[in-house]
């Protein structure tokens, strides 16, 4: 069965989740989470409709690709990853409880967990995210010995 309009309804899906996944990862790259990866994601799907996209994945999924063989180069590197996940967590852990503002805070209340519960969950999904990233990355350039594109 053939739906009229559906191929235009489905290219004009795939733009907006190509470009809401292209400005996430603009975000990303100064806010907690994978910026690169959703940057590669977004163009990836932009590259269907658009050739100035497709000439664009390539150099940034090398770059991904470097960047994730240098984070697991040493087990120091390693180690510092994972804390530093694991403390995202338990900030985002600390957001979802949201407990009261302690007498002890010096800034405007409204400054106490800007964002509340919505901010904490992403925080505890983008150090999941970290995490496998971190395992993905391990396993492949080290216990496989891959080596990353030039």
């Amino acid at each position: 069965m053939n739906v009229p309009g559906a191929g235009k309804a489905k290219r004009i899906a795939l733009e907006i989740v190509g470009w809401v996944l292209v400005v996430a990862g603009i975000a990303g790259l100064v806010l907690p989470g994978p910026g690169l990866l959703m940057i590669a994601a977004g163009l990836v799907i932009l590259s269907q409709e658009y050739e100035w996209a497709e000439k664009r994945v390539e150099p940034i999924k090398r770059r991904a690709l470097q960047g994730a063989a240098e984070g697991v180069e040493t087990n120091l590197r390693v180690a510092i990853s994972v804390v530093f996940a694991l403390g995202l967590m338990a900030c985002g852990v600390l957001w979802i409880l949201n407990p009261p503002e302690p007498g002890w805070w010096p800034l405007p209340s409204w400054l106490w967990l800007p964002g509340g519960p919505p901010t904490g969950v992403t925080q505890v999904a983008s150090a999941f995210i970290a995490l496998g990233l971190i395992v993905w990355s391990f396993r492949r350039y080290r216990v496989k010995g891959e080596k990353p594109p030039e």
